[in-house]
């Protein structure tokens, strides 16, 4: 069956019962890891799933560091666990320089045997197919956030089922029609400054796009108590509204 895992769900400051924005989807032939702060390879054993073999593909949305500061730990930790797998390894041409530049601050062409890394370089193009094998199709759409930054849908089950990540943006069409008739819209709830959106704003993006449901994520959690941003949400929005949560399970 596949999975939808919530691996994190903070904004840019995390807290000790929640790790940055992450998240992965899982079948049975492909892993895909949506950003990487943090260490994803201990969050995803804590869920129940070794990462080492079965993870197959990395989606960095955009350079900031709430999103990628743990991306040399995961290569370095599946580099040390054994794996011989090739990693795919998705982005904007900017995200994906700005990230070998980050790696090759630790020497890696010294690491014996290192695991291929294939680059995937994606243009800034609404409903880009990123990715189409074993009944995981990736898509991408370009959002508006303070520098080059992905959207992403996956579709599951034959296309039947498919699930919206907004990323960080501030509300714009490019993200409602990736979103477009989604079974499930996580949408960035951080407010309404530049660059971001607020808990309602989300909730009207939903609206607009037809999703059946909506989990907010990357919302404000130090010091801050979130449950109010799904009222919040629910004033422009009529499906279900909930909280993504560090660890939570979607059975798709």
């Amino acid at each position: 069956m596949p999975q939808l895992i919530i691996l994190g769900s903070a904004s840019a400051v995390a807290d000790a019962k929640h790790e940055n924005t992450h998240l992965a989807f899982v079948n049975e032939k492909r892993l895909l890891l949506i950003d990487c702060p943090g260490n994803p390879v201990v969050r995803m054993q804590q869920v129940g799933y070794d990462m080492t073999h079965r993870l197959t593909d990395l989606l960095l949305t955009h350079f900031h560091p709430d999103h990628v500061s743990g991306y040399p730990l995961l290569l370095q930790t599946l580099w040390l666990l054994g794996r011989s797998e090739p990693l795919h390894i998705y982005g904007l041409d900017f995200t994906l320089h700005q990230a070998r530049r980050l790696f090759n601050l630790y020497d890696w062409e010294t690491w014996t045997d290192l695991f291929p890394l294939v680059y995937h370089n994606i243009p800034e193009e609404e409903m880009f197919m990123a990715l189409d094998a074993d009944d995981l199709r990736l898509y991408t759409s370009p959002t508006s956030h303070y520098l080059p930054t992905l959207g992403a849908r996956v579709e599951l089950l034959s296309g039947q089922y498919s699930v919206a990540y907004s990323c960080d943006t501030r509300p714009c069409p490019a993200v409602t029609r990736l979103a477009q008739g989604a079974d499930i819209l996580i949408h960035e709830a951080t407010g309404a400054h530049t660059g971001h959106t607020s808990a309602a704003q989300a909730g009207e993006v939903a609206q607009q796009a037809g999703a059946k449901s909506l989990f907010l994520i990357h919302y404000p959690v130090w010091n801050n108590d979130p449950t109010p941003l799904v009222d919040e949400a629910r004033t422009g929005f009529d499906g279900e509204v909930r909280l993504a949560e560090d660890y939570q399970v979607v059975n798709i």
